[in-house]
């Protein structure tokens, strides 16, 4: 059995975005994750002083509230300088899959506050309270721009990167949120009917229960190693095993490597004898053209009488 390893990085024209080894996180989203830091800083702040000096402990909560959003926008840019360092002898990817671990805490953590949220409507359900007074509105409108402008910064990315998809919901919900208290807020003001607090706290907790799920179960999936949404395995192995000479591909497994990054490994069966650098150059060319999985590792096996002891696909 003749053995061959190729590891190709290519990045053609028109390749997706997912795959390529320099499309972590753009400069953008780095300015991004530096302004919406520092906007929901100033606004925690803001809320903090206010709740003092108006002795709400509405606002003070809130503002602690806010301080978590920070946590998790500084974990979310952390995760993604941490993706762009250099391989180590002990991590040999990198620490590109940090970034999945940032998307699966964000996802996570939206669901406690989600919880948390739900919980306390279902308290002023069974126990109405007086509507959060006229400041309280003002400030949570305030916050719906923080958090709209904040979330709008990821907006363009929430497709590509998960990571980036985390940032932008934890925004979104507490822009949501915030809505939800000045709308709530208003209504009662002019009904009486303190009922519609609770109600609408829980009608945004469905909400963002909804567009929260899909990110949850993208994150745990990759750090499981799973195919990574949008990546069709079947066709990967179609187009490989159509490659000229080749008889058979098995071992196939495809990963991400980061929110961003995908990885191939596979054999191939090629009994005419090996097909040279430039057959394997060409296949990961393709694989970033077609698939956008820009690192591909591909060994050769030149004996079809041979069992490779990684054949068929079950064995891992």
């Amino acid at each position: 059995m003749s053995h061959d390893y190729h590891d190709g990085h290519s990045h053609g024209p028109g390749a997706p975005q997912r795959g390529s080894v320099h499309d972590h996180v753009p400069a953008s989203f780095g300015r991004a994750f530096a302004i919406g830091i520092a906007l929901n800083i100033t606004f925690l702040i803001v809320e903090a002083v206010f709740g003092v000096l108006r002795n709400s402990a509405a606002l003070l909560a809130d503002a602690g509230h806010n301080l978590s959003d920070v946590l998790g926008l500084v974990i979310a840019w952390g995760a993604s300088f941490l993706a762009r360092q250099p391989p180590s002898l002990r991590f040999t990817y990198g620490l590109r899959s940090s970034s999945i671990l940032a998307a699966l805490f964000n996802a996570m953590f939206l669901l406690v506050a989600v919880g948390a949220i739900a919980w306390e409507a279902l308290q002023r359900l069974s126990h109405p309270a007086p509507v959060a007074g006229v400041m309280v509105m003002i400030v949570a409108a305030v916050g719906i721009v923080i958090n709209g402008v904040t979330a709008w910064l990821f907006a363009s990315g929430r497709k590509g990167d998960i990571n980036i998809r985390g940032a932008f919901l934890h925004m979104a919900a507490d822009a949501a949120v915030s809505a939800g208290v000045v709308a709530a807020g208003a209504a009662i003001l002019f009904t009486g009917w303190l009922w519609l607090d609770p109600i609408v706290s829980l009608a945004i907790a469905v909400v963002i229960i909804w567009g929260t799920w899909d990110l949850l179960r993208e994150s745990v999936a990759m750090s499981l190693d799973a195919v990574p949404a949008g990546v069709d395995r079947a066709a990967v192995q179609a187009y490989l095993a159509g490659l000229p000479g080749v008889s058979d591909v098995h071992d196939l497994h495809i990963w991400g490597m980061s929110t961003t990054d995908t990885a191939l490994t596979a054999h191939l069966v090629v009994p005419g004898g090996h097909p040279g650098d430039l057959f394997l150059m060409q296949a990961a060319n393709e694989m970033v053209a077609r698939f956008g999985i820009g690192h591909t590792t591909l060994q050769v096996e030149t004996s079809a009488d041979t069992v490779c002891r990684l054949a068929p696909d079950h064995v891992v």
